[in-house]
């Protein structure tokens, strides 16, 4: 019995160790190998083989021993090396520069000009100028009975000091203009109380101007800067104006933007002793003033190839004289594009502004006003342009415009009627001076609406050879149906300057004016103005030439010769007043340091 269980326990064992073995051979298990060195390579010596091996041959053959010697014969020379040296590149000499120069010339019928300017630094920051000029002729004009000559001269001076973050400077002028009113009516001589020529008519006018100011500008920073001018003007007949100016500028970032807001304050005010010539008795003098606030924002936007400004400009206008007040509200857009990078750049806006008219101003346009006028400010309500500009080659550019605008209360000179029954101080009283139109004797001259095209050329043959032209058409429409009086409808100009080497140089300016209209007027005891008998007056268009030459004959003096109104030509630039001859004037100028 025990024996039979012995024998079935090594049954059992054998049956366990047999399903283990299947069991290990269905799942192998994983075994991990421990590397204790890494490998490590090693270069075994490497052997030099040798360049001549060593042979054991009896034949070979032995190397023959060679002696040699230098035979050496000197040689004489007598070449000596130069030290080399770098090549130098030609400079031109910079041109000499002077900070003063005088001119002086004189020519028919007893014209002199003289001229004389100043530019001196006081040190790194600041400096001054002074220049002074001065225009005169005896004119002599053919057929023209009274005295004729003329006389203008200016004096200027600046003082400027600039820092790193600012600049400002101090302006001072002064003029004084001498004119006659010389245009009398044919045939007034012939009639009374004038049959004698001889009669003594004081028609000379003098106007005086003298004008300070001053502005600042600064770098990054929100108040740009500001300017302020006051002027004076007043004449020989008891004639005077002031007139302040003060524009302060702001300029603020807005993201890509930039905002800046203009203020502006006008102020002007004078008087006339004399009364309007439309009325026969001159009791009452003329008194004016007007006052402009106006305020000015504009956004400017930069893309690429566009530049836009948006803006309104708002003014509000006080007539201190009539107690009368208006707000005004002008556009201020304008805008361009480059359509070919240079080649081609459109451009166009609408603007609009309330101009201050005055009598310096009026005088500057037409010498020959009478010291009894209505002044006021001209609404422009909108100048509306598109035009495009560009270089078509490197040494050509041009401009074409085409302008579209309405103005109300546009200042139209006319002549001022005959009044014999004036007795001012001075004879501007023949029809031989000019107003600002008016159909009312209040509201200054009329409505009018302009349609305008501008083209010009210019041309840089080379730098010493420039030359440029262009031409201007009008079309006006006014309130009233009259004629724009003394507005031509064309007006051209052709000018060129050549430096004709270093010493030669000549120049030209030649200009066309087309044709005007005015009307004359005889004043009538108790008669309405426009009730005065009248003639229209047709003035032709007009052409006229000047050109000048020079001769440097150092860098410091130089010699020329003008020569005006080269088709002898009296024409009429006002109705009844002709313009001089032929002109001849020569002189010289030189350069130097004062």
């Amino acid at each position: 019995m025990q024996k039979e269980h012995l024998t079935l326990l090594f049954i059992l064992v054998l049956c366990q160790f047999g399903w283990a073995q299947e069991e290990e051979e269905d799942n192998i298990g994983t075994e991990t190998v421990t590397v204790t060195k890494a490998y490590t390579p090693t270069i075994s010596d490497a052997f030099k083989i040798k360049s001549i091996p060593i042979m054991n041959d009896s034949i070979a053959l032995q190397k023959k021993k060679i002696d040699y010697s230098i035979f050496s014969v000197p040689v004489a020379s007598t070449f000596s090396p130069a030290k080399g040296t770098a090549s130098k590149v030609k400079k031109t000499p910079p041109p000499i520069l002077y900070n003063s120069y005088a001119s002086a010339g004189g020519g028919n019928p007893a014209n002199i000009m003289a001229k004389f300017y100043t530019s001196r630094t006081i040190d790194r920051e600041s400096g001054y100028t002074v220049g002074l000029e001065h225009n005169s002729s005896r004119a002599d004009i053919g057929g023209v009975e009274l005295d004729n000559f003329y006389s203008n001269s200016q004096l200027e001076g600046s003082y400027k000091n600039r820092d790193r973050d600012y600049d400002w400077g101090i302006d001072l002028g002064f003029q004084h203009q001498l004119y006659n009113w010389y245009g009398t009516p044919e045939g007034l001589f012939g009639e009374a109380p004038f049959v004698n020529s001889d009669i003594a008519i004081d028609a000379r006018q003098n106007y005086f101007m003298g004008e300070v100011g001053a502005h600042i500008n600064l770098e990054d920073s929100y108040f740009k800067g500001t300017e302020i001018k006051y002027r004076r003007f007043w004449d020989a007949v008891k004639s005077g104006e002031n007139r302040v100016v003060f524009i302060p500028e702001f300029e603020f970032p807005v993201a890509e933007e930039t905002v800046g807001i203009k203020f502006k304050v006008d102020y002007v005010n004078g008087s006339f002793e004399n009364a309007s010539l439309n009325n026969t008795e001159n009791i009452q003098g003329i008194n004016y003033s007007h006052l402009q606030v106006g305020v000015n924002p504009t956004l400017t936007m930069l893309r690429d190839d566009l530049t836009l400004n948006l803006g309104v400009n708002l003014v509000y206008g006080l007539d201190g004289e009539r107690s009368d007040s208006n707000f005004y509200v002008y556009p201020t857009v304008t805008a361009s594009y480059r359509l070919l990078n240079d080649v081609a750049i459109a451009y166009g806006g609408i603007e609009g502004e309330l101009v201050q008219n005055s009598y310096y101003g009026f005088v500057e346009e037409n010498p020959y006003v009478s010291p009894t006028l209505t002044v006021a400010p001209t609404d422009k309500q909108y100048d509306a342009y598109f035009g495009l500009r560009g270089q078509l080659f490197p040494n050509l550019s041009y401009n074409v415009k085409a302008s579209y605008k309405a103005e109300n209360r546009k200042p139209l000179f006319k002549l001022n009627p005959r009044n014999d029954f004036r007795t001012d101080d001075k004879q501007y009283y023949l029809g031989n001076s000019f107003e600002v139109f008016s159909l009312d004797g209040v509201t200054i001259g009329d409505d009018v609406k302009t349609f305008g095209i501008f083209g010009e050329l210019n041309v840089d043959v080379n730098r010493n050879f420039t030359l440029g032209v262009n031409a201007e058409y009008f079309n006006y429409s006014t309130e009233t149906d009259l004629p724009a009086w003394n507005l031509p409808d064309l007006k051209g100009s052709l000018f060129l300057d050549y430096q004709i080497g270093e010493k030669w140089y000549l120049g030209a300016n030649l200009f066309y004016v087309g044709e005007r209209q005015d009307f004359s007027t005889i004043a009538v005891e108790n008669t309405p103005q426009q009730d005065f008998p009248a003639t229209i007056i047709d003035l032709d268009s007009y052409f006229d030439a000047n050109a000048h030459i020079g001769y440097r004959i150092t860098d410091q003096l130089s010699v020329f010769v003008r020569g005006s109104n080269l088709a002898n030509n009296n024409y009429q630039r006002w109705a009844n007043f002709r313009v001089q001859g032929l002109q001849v004037l020569g002189g010289a100028t030189y350069k130097f340091d004062f």
